[in-house]
């Protein structure tokens, strides 16, 4: 091959890729093009010092990066307000047009992935940030050089930057979670978050296997005299980006009602996720009279769409018994896809809830999945009914032990302290890392404890003996030995891993920590007005409090007598940028979270376990998701593990 040759193939190889990632238009086999990009291979080993910039060979590094550098964009990358309805929407377009008349608005699907700044220089791809707090992001140049539908060059010479959304086709997100689930990995809850821990991996050939798409929906920085954001974003698509086909001009807020009911009719349609459908004023010179208030610009908006809702049939309740007696009813449907995850299971709350929405086994129902929020039946269409459904009684028996149950209302409670459902479920929690952490209890192991008669309740576990381990199947001296002794290293544990072992329904780790913080062993004498005078303490989590101590005060001092927890030691952290603050920890650490949570508390910080609008920083290690998503979602600042280090060693 010569270096004619050469160029020509990599022309030819552009233009193979083109067609098959940005026009959906294949005009090759994948046996021609992996002929063709061997032979470029080939020729790029034997001459490096004529690779071309922008060959697709240059696409895919093979070293693994350490750490993503922070970078800052050209220009802010801005959240959108929502709407969520036809008044909001009037109400927004007449802002506009009260103080400029007619104004045309440009409408385009918002698709549901993760925002990407890509900056050209020279016609050069030079840098791909994420969007991160809006000022400043993540540097993923190297993984964004993957993606096929980002040039690594177009025909423009001027410092300009491209935004856009990188998805998940739906077909390859379901393709990514089989191959997951065969390597025993966790599955991912959405392609949105396939889409954002694809494109945060240190390994660029873990990006370049995921098949991430990126769709343009804006220009940042740039030196362009089109007077239009229409005629930007043909310029834009021109240039060799992907065309979403289904934008819009529209002049008053009925045609833009009109065409958002079009695009909620062809969402299923589309290969990706799609959220709602984006508003922007059109002309460029009334956007930036516009300008912006704090978070959002005032001439761009997103019109969401409802949440997923799908029908399905009503096969059958069953009942579940929690660790605190709590009975919740389950309901089992017709299997239904909802954005390509399969639902067979529907919450149902409680039984008043089953009597006010009047549901029945057999009915025809509307089930919600909103997000990552457990689906839900939200209407029961009682038209469809022939006569053959059966009410669902509320029930009068435990599940699991048959013992009678006492009904509250919205809550039915098995009291039976006994029961199997609770004595076994609880025992497993009070065992758990994140309370006593009793390692070598695991489930199976309890579950033969119980079934042995050996521990009936939790205070059982400290009279165990050798002797009656040692007469179990399975249990051999050594592992009997380290159980005993496993058991007894937790006396003497911290107050807050005592209160939260407990199992109080609605006290979590956080909760318990305020509890302990305040009223150290003995929290079960605070009184109500006391409790309910903590930060984030609501009623219903006070009368839960309340409720457990009433029935279990007992259990509680016999277990407060054996454990002799620690009362907590009142530190007061020096000044530091994270003293009274509220921090999520996110993602793998190179030490275990316990340890970076140890460490925030001792420093005065509040460690939360979700990520809110009170949430002051989110410190995040590899694979983060969620709870990394929903802090950039609200423009939460985000640290890596390195600069919160960094930062406690500056202070």
């Amino acid at each position: 091959m010569t270096n004619t040759d050469y160029k020509t193939a990599v022309e030819q190889l552009k233009k193979y890729s083109y067609h098959y990632y940005v026009l959906d238009d294949p005009i090759t086999t994948d046996e021609e093009y992996d002929i063709l990009y061997h032979q470029v291979v080939a020729y790029e080993h034997e001459h490096p010092d004529q690779i071309i910039i922008d060959s697709p060979t240059q696409r895919v590094g093979d070293v693994p990066q350490d750490k993503f550098e922070k970078a800052p964009h050209l220009s802010r990358m801005w959240s959108l307000e929502d709407l969520f309805n036809e008044q909001e929407l009037e109400t927004w377009v007449n802002r506009i047009t009260k103080g400029y008349g007619e104004v045309r608005f440009y409408c385009e699907p918002k698709f549901d992935g993760a925002s990407l700044n890509l900056i050209y220089d020279k016609g050069v791809l030079v840098q791909a940030i994420t969007r991160g707090d809006g000022v400043e992001g993540e540097d993923v140049t190297q993984n964004a050089k993957t993606i096929q539908s980002i040039p690594l060059s177009i025909d423009y010479q001027e410092r300009i930057e491209i935004r856009g959304e990188v998805v998940i086709f739906k077909e390859d997100f379901e393709k990514i979670n089989e191959e997951r689930l065969k390597n025993r990995e966790s599955l991912f809850a959405n392609p949105r978050n396939a889409a954002a821990g694809s494109l945060r991996q240190l390994d660029t050939r873990i990006t370049a296997a995921r098949r991430l798409v990126f769709m343009p929906y804006g220009i940042g920085f740039n030196a362009l005299e089109i007077k239009n954001l229409s005629e930007r974003m043909e310029w834009v698509y021109a240039l060799g980006f992907r065309n979403p086909h289904m934008t819009h001009l529209c002049e008053t807020a009925e045609q833009i009602e009109a065409f958002y009911h079009e695009m909620r009719v062809e969402r299923d349609n589309f290969a990706m996720l799609l959220d709602g459908m984006v508003i922007k004023v059109d002309a460029i010179a009334v956007q930036d009279e516009l300008g912006y208030t704090v978070k959002n610009p005032r001439w761009a908006a997103a019109y969401k769409f409802p949440a997923i809702e799908k029908l399905t049939r009503l096969r059958e309740v069953i009942l579940q018994v929690g660790r605190s007696g709590v009975v919740t009813p389950v309901a089992i449907v017709e299997p239904v896809s909802i954005e390509g995850v399969v639902v067979e299971r529907s919450t149902l709350h409680n039984f008043d809830e089953i009597e006010r929405k009047d549901i029945r086994i057999g009915d025809k129902v509307i089930i919600l999945r909103s997000g990552d929020v457990i689906p839900k039946i939200i209407k029961v269409i009682a038209s469809e009914r022939d006569g053959s459904e059966k009410v669902i009684p509320r029930p009068t028996q435990c599940p699991v032990c048959n013992s009678e149950l006492l009904d509250e209302g919205a809550l039915i409670k098995c009291q039976n302290l006994d029961c199997e459902a609770r004595v076994v479920n609880s025992i497993i929690y009070f065992a758990s890392k994140q309370c006593l952490n009793i390692d070598g209890l695991g489930d199976k192991i309890v579950e033969a404890l119980h079934q042995s008669g050996l521990v009936r309740e939790l205070i059982d576990l400290f009279n165990l003996t050798m002797e009656q381990l040692l007469a179990l199947e399975g249990f051999k001296e050594k592992k009997s030995r380290n159980l005993i002794d496993a058991i007894g290293a937790v006396k003497g544990c911290d107050c807050w891993r005592f209160i939260n072992a407990l199992g109080i329904e609605h006290i979590g780790e956080v909760a318990s920590k305020t509890l302990c913080t305040v009223f150290g062993t003995a929290f079960d004498t605070a009184s109500r007005e006391e409790i309910l005078a903590l930060d984030g303490f609501g009623g219903e989590m006070v009368e839960s409090i309340l409720e457990f101590v009433r029935v279990n005060g007992a259990k509680i001092n016999a277990l407060r007598e054996v454990l002799q927890p620690t009362e907590p030691i009142k530190k007061i952290a020096v000044d530091n940028p994270f003293k009274g603050k509220t921090v999520v920890v996110t993602g793998a650490m190179s030490v275990s979270r316990d340890i970076v949570k140890a460490m925030l508390e001792e420093l005065g910080a509040k460690v939360a376990s979700s990520v809110s609008k009170k949430t002051d920083f989110v410190i995040y290690g590899e694979d983060a998701g969620s709870k990394y998503d929903k802090a950039v979602e609200l423009g939460i600042p985000l640290l890596m593990e390195l600069e919160f280090r960094e930062k406690i060693s500056a202070s």
